[in-house]
């Protein structure tokens, strides 16, 4: 018999991740309150009686609890709604979970850190800036201070999902170089750890069966900044001779990205580490993969033609 997994909040990046690497070993029910998949049923996890009814229907061995709003703006200027969403139902699962004496996974972010210090372990205290962090922290603390059995595992910036989910840094530039740009402002003053989806999907996937559960940063490795992605990308698509990308500073994009950011984000994958159970790849790989996995026919179809490491127009 297989092991049941539900997983909440299901339809973007990362859930096409866990049902990539948990569909075959487990029998998994995701939802979404955005059914963007076949594999997908409708479920909005904020509220508490649907959800509960939902996942005791299923009977599952673990929850899963992937879903959130992640654009900072947005959070920003729709507090309530971020709060119901990243903190509120996270009270939810904690209910729903202990109730049915199951392990709960739960997401965290690089991003609940303040930034003053150039790297943070796992035992670092975090200090959120903005109302993005702040939900989400405290949906953290709240699974940590209630949740009977849980994994909870800090991400950096996300890269996952190819060009129909990844709303993020990678896709951004992406888009750009597809509609022709060739002179790139990117910011020189944001250091952070990428996180590759499929990555993170098998360390947790590692973890649970291990049950070790806990606190973890979980972050593909390498130190690294926005301005470093952005040339490593460029390098990936064999463009670096044809692309300028020109430093600026994050005060050049205030009025489109006005939440407050941290300066650094980058995590140390420490706990991992010393449990000897860090199988997160260098993030310069994993972007290559994800590169070619994700994004090969997409470019393809608008012009760009991936050959084996590099691209030609």
């Amino acid at each position: 018999m297989k092991k049941k997994i539900y997983i909440a909040g299901a339809g973007g990046m990362l859930g096409e991740a866990f049902y990539r690497i948990f569909k075959d070993d487990y029998q998994i029910k995701c939802t979404d309150k955005d059914v963007n998949e076949k594999w997908l049923e409708f479920l909005d996890f904020r509220n508490f009686e649907a959800y509960r009814k939902d996942v005791e229907a299923f009977k599952p061995d673990y929850l899963f609890h992937l879903g959130a709003h992640t654009d900072l703006e947005y959070c920003e200027l729709n507090i309530d709604d971020t709060y119901l969403t990243n903190t509120t139902s996270v009270e939810n699962a904690v209910f729903i979970a202990n109730k049915l004496n199951i392990p709960l996974l739960y997401i965290s972010t690089a991003g609940i850190f303040d930034g003053t210090k150039d790297f943070y372990d796992d035992w670092d205290e975090p200090n959120p800036l903005g109302h993005y962090a702040r939900s989400k922290y405290m949906g953290e603390r709240y699974v940590r201070e209630n949740a009977t059995r849980y994994i909870i595992c800090r991400a950096g910036w996300m890269m996952g999902g190819g060009p129909e989910k990844d709303k993020k840094f990678i896709s951004k530039i992406i888009n750009q170089l597809i509609a022709g740009k060739r002179n790139l402002n990117i910011v020189n003053d944001k250091d952070g750890t990428p996180t590759f989806t499929v990555d993170f999907a098998k360390n947790v996937r590692l973890l649970i069966e291990r049950e070790y559960w806990g606190l973890y940063n979980m972050v593909c490795n390498g130190e690294t900044s926005r301005y470093e992605v952005a040339k490593e990308v460029i390098n990936v698509l064999g463009l670096k001779d044809k692309v300028t990308l020109q430093e600026v500073s994050s005060s050049f994009f205030n009025e489109t990205y006005f939440a407050p950011r941290p300066p650094s984000e980058r995590l140390i994958n420490k706990k991992l580490e010393l449990r000897s159970m860090n199988i997160m790849r260098d993030w310069q790989t994993a972007l290559k993969e994800y590169i070619h996995d994700y994004y090969s026919g997409y470019l393809q179809e608008n012009g760009i033609y991936l050959v084996k490491e590099s691209v030609t127009l």
